[in-house]
């Protein structure tokens, strides 16, 4: 254990602990609130509330996708091929992301992308002309679910792996339908899993920097994005406020951990 605790140590506490501490610094090493008191307003305030909703929805839909596909792929009849091919994809696909993905989706759907261009030369559409565009909230999404789906794909299939057959033989024996067994036992049972990778894909969303700053730069406000101008000195060199505005991504997890223990302590009762 000694080697793992001395990398958390190294790279998670050592640098979090230096977050908190230069969130309530100025630039002269003083104390102070002063950042901490600017994040709660604009444009800051929407900067969070905007990187939320992307987190929000391409959490829930990851979510949701990645749980049928995963269903799909790992239910009794399916070929065990199906299964070997969606995990090995899962895995590659899951961390792919950062400025190849991002390179990758602009060379699919950007302007004078591969499909844009398809789509325009043969079947007559142009979907930049219809209000679409990669480098916007609604092409960081599209592109987000790209690792998303399959992150959910490898957090819940051990879950579905444990929904035994013989549960739902007794269902039946019982006289239960295909809805029945669903909303009393593959439901309630497959819950906390589903919540842990809603909380795990919401803050691989949340905190998701590369990607969306290789697709959208400037075009996207997220908090992300926003950290690593001040960081660099692209738009401000002010590392402490920086510094104050993870903090606040660390405050947004939190509340999000504190809903989810208590969600989890109750799908779990049905475990017992």
């Amino acid at each position: 254990m000694l080697p793992f605790l001395a990398y958390a140590l190294a790279f998670l506490f050592v640098p979090a602990g230096e977050v908190i501490v230069g969130a309530f610094k100025n630039a002269h090493g003083h104390a102070t609130t002063e950042h901490i008191r600017q994040i709660v307003h604009q444009p800051y305030r929407q900067q969070y509330w905007l990187s939320i909703k992307v987190s929000l929805i391409t959490a829930g839909l990851g979510c949701l996708f990645g749980l049928a596909i995963a269903y799909a792929a790992i239910r009794e009849g399916t070929p065990r091929v199906v299964r070997t091919v969606v995990t090995t994809f899962s895995g590659v696909a899951a961390n792919f992301a950062g400025i190849p993905l991002a390179f990758a989706w602009i060379a699919t759907l950007g302007t004078i992308g591969i499909v844009t261009k398809f789509i325009h030369d043969h079947l007559g559409y142009d979907i930049y002309g219809h209000g679409f565009t990669i480098f916007g909230e609604r092409g960081v999404e599209l592109v987000y679910l790209y690792f998303q789906i399959p992150l959910m794909i490898l957090v819940i299939a051990p879950a579905i792996d444990g929904l035994r057959r013989e549960w739902r033989e007794a269902a039946s024996n019982l006289g239960a339908n295909s809805w029945q067994y669903w909303r009393h036992v593959g439901i309630p049972v497959l819950m906390p899993s589903f919540l842990g990778a809603f909380i795990l894909l919401f803050g691989n969303s949340f905190s998701a920097y590369a990607t969306a700053y290789g697709l959208a730069a400037n075009g996207i406000a997220l908090i992300p994005i926003t950290i690593g101008f001040y960081y660099s000195g692209n738009v401000l060199s002010d590392p402490h406020l920086a510094q104050a505005l993870a903090f606040g991504m660390f405050a947004v997890l939190a509340v999000m951990m504190l809903i989810y223990v208590p969600l989890q302590r109750r799908s779990a009762r049905w475990m017992r």
